[in-house]
């Protein structure tokens, strides 16, 4: 039986075809940025306007609001302390009204003594109206408008350096526009010899106090 006649192998195959490499990817392009997302970005004139005119209205708002706030703190506070003065009266730097002047033979006829000018009171040893040796206090406000009166030995009167009041020595008012004599206080002599002003009782001659027994001391 004859073999079939079998095709021809070739007996050397052909080498394989070279694969070409594959290409490199294209770079992204960047998106262009959308005009109107730029544009909201972005600040405008208007924006700028309304933020700093917003700005200003907060700083002048907050600076007011501050200064009242900082304004009415003091006033409370002022009234606090007033209220808390008030229930301590300062009884400490307000002149008593009551002192001792010294002994009564420390005082000369016809003289004022004026160390107590300060605490307004003028002591002087003079005469009254009888011709009685007396001592006796003034007060040191003049009665036109309540200027304090310099005694001037020289001319042996007061004189008001305010409006020109002229007193002499014993308060009687002679010259100016004061319209009557300075006031007396209430004197006396304690049983050691001190001579006692008492400054909160005063005594008038226009009322004729001045002939109280408590408005002079006899020497």
């Amino acid at each position: 039986m004859a073999e079939p006649n079998l095709p021809e192998t070739d007996t050397n195959p052909a080498p394989p075809a070279a694969v070409a490499p594959p290409a490199p990817p294209k770079p992204v392009t960047p998106a262009k940025p959308v005009a109107a997302a730029k544009k909201a970005v972005e600040p405008t004139r208007r924006n700028f306007l309304v933020s700093s005119g917003l700005t200003t209205v907060l700083a002048l708002f907050g600076s007011w609001f501050a200064v009242a706030w900082t304004t009415f703190t003091l006033s409370m506070l002022g009234m606090v302390l007033g209220t808390v003065r008030f229930m301590f009266p300062n009884v400490l730097t307000e002149p008593p009204s009551s002192f001792k002047a010294g002994d009564w033979t420390n005082f000369e006829d016809n003289k004022v003594d004026d160390k107590f000018k300060e605490v307004g009171a003028w002591i002087i040893r003079g005469k009254d109206d009888s011709g009685r040796d007396i001592i006796y206090a003034l007060s040191t406000t003049c009665t036109h408008l309540g200027c304090t009166p310099n005694w001037l030995e020289s001319e042996k009167k007061f004189k008001c350096p305010c409006h020109g009041s002229g007193f002499k020595i014993t308060g009687i008012n002679f010259e100016g526009p004061a319209p009557r004599p300075l006031e007396r206080y209430a004197i006396r002599r304690s049983e050691d010899g001190q001579i006692v002003v008492d400054k909160s009782r005063k005594f008038q001659k226009e009322l004729e106090q001045w002939n109280d027994p408590d408005s002079y001391v006899l020497v």
